[in-house]
Parts: C-alpha cells; structure tokens; sequence
C-alpha cells in the first residue's frame, strides 16, 4: 500500500483522528444494522419456513448476499482496527505515518479475498468509504427482502385465520339449516371458500413476496402493502353466503306467518275470479253485441306449490322453502292482480251500462227542471233509450245511439226561444 502515495493531499492529525472518529461511528452503525437483521423475525421465519416461487429465489438470494456483508464487515474492522493501531503508536505522527494513515483511510486499503463468499475468484479491493457504501447497497435489498416478507406473514395469515373461522361458524349454521354440497348452491359455494383459503394460505407462508404490491415511487424497505385481493373476493363471497344463509333462518321463524298470508292471497284471487265467472254469465245474459273476455280457472298449480311449500316446513327442508316462499309470494300477488283485471274486464260493459243510464236520467232530470218534460220528441227519444237500456239483452252501442239522440234533442230544445216570462227553452 502507499506505493504510488497517498490519494490527494496527506491528511494532517486532526483530520485523521476526525476521519477515524466518523468511520468508528459508521462502523458501529453498520454492525448494529447487522446484528439487527440477524435477529429479524421476518429472517428467522425465512431461515425455517419452506419455501417456494419467488420467495425462494429472491431469499437464496439475500442469504448469499447477507453473508457476504458479513465478509465485508469483516474487512472493513480489520482494516478500520489497523489503521487505529496505526494511528496509536504516536502522539504526533510523522509525515510519512500521515501518508500512511491518508492511504488506509481513503485509498483503496481494504482487500476482500476472492471466492471467500461463493462469489466470483477475483478478490475485490474499496476505499473504507465505498466499502460502506456497498454494505449499505447490499443491506438495503436484503432488508426489504426480511421486512417485505414480514410485513406479509404479519398481515395475511392471521386474516386469513380469522375469515377461517367465520367460514367454519357460517359452515354449522348453514348444516342446521339443510345447507349442505351438492344439495344447496350456497353450500357448494362454501366448499369453494373454504377450498380457496387453505390453498391461499399456504401459498402466503410458502411465498409471501408473490402477495406484496410495491408503491409506487418508493424506494424504502417493505416500502408497498400485501396484496389482499383473493382474501378480500373470499370474504365478500363468504358475506354473501352468510346473508342468504341468514334469509333461510329468517324463513325458519316466520314461514307460518308466510304460507298463511299466502293461503290468503290465493283464497282472494280464486273468489276474485269466481266472481269475475259469475259476472261473464250475467253479462253475456243481459248485454248483446258485447265481446266479452273468458275467465280462467282457479290457479291450481300454485295450489300445489303452496302444498309443496307446507310439507318442506313440515320436514324442515328450510333451504327449499326459502326460494319457493318467494317465487310464491311473487307470482301470488300477479295472481290476484290478474284475478281483478279480469274481473274488471268482464264487468266492464255492465259498469258501460250503469254509465248510460245515470246519463240519460241525468238530462231527463235537467229537462224536467227547465219545463220542457212534456215535449213529445224528448219524451219519444227517452222511451226509446230507456226501453234499450233496460231490456236484455241490452244492445250497447244501439242503446248508446239512443241516449246520444236524446241528448241532442234536449240541447236542440233547450236552446230555442224564451216564453213570456223570460225562461229558454
């Protein structure tokens, strides 16, 4: 060393021991960050986990790479410790020890033997301040290694732990209801969960670097979050099992209340549509010329699933009853609005006919009340609408002429001239 002098000018005492005094403290912190990754528990959990995917790769990686520090830390105290040694023999050095001293602590005086570490033959030679430099390149990446991993067991694990057992609470209440595979989709869809879990959680322990998203732009250790998108999926589905398992509890304690409202609902269509019939034979009898739309039946096949529903409670087949009892309560109340519609179909001509009526007396009233009752035409026209009106068959549109022709006559009336006394006719 010194052959070729010192690199720059030769450093005097002060600047030595200023020198020496910043590289003892770097010393200090670097071998405190190395014992500090040593006792990591993210490394210890590495050192003992097994390992697979990228997690493998990049920790075979950080082990050689962390033994080598270890290799450069080494260097770095001994050379350190030889240029103190140095710098001890004499109060006040000379200027060729100051020489010396200049080129241990900033040429390049610290020797790293090739292949001590596993890595290439040639041995590598740093100044003690590119030497730190490196120590702290190679920290940095195997911390992030140690911390991201960490940072993944911390987080993902026991979550997923926790959704286990939320899965294994909703997997008994939904057995108590007849939940089960292959009987039920929700109980399928537990199968999935509870298959989707296990495979994520090992696959968290054997790879937890896979389950990390960096941040953008940074460039710290650990500096991202784990990435949680296949936790989050397996837990919405989860809630969504939970809700509906939830909904067939909720048809095991008010089925009772259900069905009667449902024997209610069907009771009300079929005398709705009794009496839609009854009311088609009574039009048919006393209106002519009408189109009259047919009634249907009874609703026979809800009768039956209404049947169907009561013997799934009677079994406690809650996971069948549950979607029957709202497909039912659906097509019940369309049943019944159905039933009036058609009601007020076939009733529609009679309502036609009460309309004329109340029409005609109407007027007849209006022209009683303004003296013109004894006119022969109004009382002819009157007759005649009357007597059609209250015949059966009744002929509607003929009837509804009728009361036209009346109506007219009385305003043609109405509006002629005025008697002595000033009345309008």
């Amino acid at each position: 060393m010194g052959v070729a002098g010192p690199p720059g000018p030769v450093m005097d005492r002060d600047e030595v021991d200023r020198a020496l005094a910043r590289l003892g403290a770097e010393h200090k912190a670097v071998e405190d960050s190395l014992l500090a990754l040593q006792d990591h528990a993210g490394r210890r959990l590495l050192e003992g986990a097994e390992l697979t995917g990228t997690t493998r790769d990049r920790w075979q990686d950080a082990e050689r790479t962390i033994t080598l520090l270890w290799a450069y830390f080494d260097a770095y105290t001994a050379a350190l410790h030889d240029a103190r040694e140095l710098r001890a023999r004499r109060r006040w050095p000379g200027r060729e020890e100051l020489a010396e001293l200049t080129d241990r602590l900033r040429g390049e005086s610290v020797h790293v033997p090739g292949g001590a570490v596993g890595r290439a033959a040639l041995a590598e030679r740093f100044t003690l301040d590119g030497l730190v430099r490196r120590m702290n390149e190679l920290y940095a990446s195997s911390l992030d290694v140690v911390v991201t991993a960490d940072a993944v067991w911390s987080a993902l694990p026991a979550r997923i732990d926790l959704l286990a057992a939320e899965l294994g609470r909703t997997r008994s209440l939904a057995h108590s209801v007849g939940v089960r595979p292959g009987e039920h989709p929700a109980g399928d869809e537990l199968e999935s969960i509870t298959a989707e879990l296990s495979a994520l959680r090992a696959q968290v322990v054997s790879d937890p670097l896979a389950f990390w998203r960096p941040a953008q732009g940074s460039s710290a250790p650990g500096g991202g979050r784990p990435d949680t998108e296949r936790y989050d999926t397996a837990a919405r589905a989860l809630e969504d099992v939970r809700r509906e398992i939830e909904a067939v509890l909720q048809v095991r304690q008010d089925s009772e209340e259900r069905l009667l409202r449902l024997r209610d609902v069907l009771s009300r269509a079929d005398r709705t549509l009794a009496e839609a019939r009854a009311a088609r034979g009574e039009v048919l009898a006393k209106i002519a010329a009408s189109e009259v739309p047919a009634v249907s039946g009874p609703p026979v096949a809800l009768q039956e699933r209404l049947s169907a529903a009561a013997e799934y409670r009677r079994h406690a087949l809650w996971h069948r009853l549950s979607p029957l009892l709202d497909a039912l309560e659906r097509e019940a109340e369309e049943e019944l609005l159905r039933a009036r519609e058609s009601l007020t179909a076939v009733t529609a001509p009679l309502a036609v006919r009460a309309e004329l009526r109340g029409r005609l007396d109407a007027y007849k009233a209006k022209v009683a009340r303004l003296g013109a009752a004894e006119d022969p035409l109004l009382i002819e026209r009157y007759d005649t609408a009357r007597r059609m009106l209250w015949s059966a068959p009744c002929d509607l549109r003929a009837a509804e002429q009728a009361v036209l022709r009346y109506q007219q006559a009385a305003a043609e009336t109405l509006s002629g001239p005025r008697d002595g006394g000033g009345n309008q006719w």
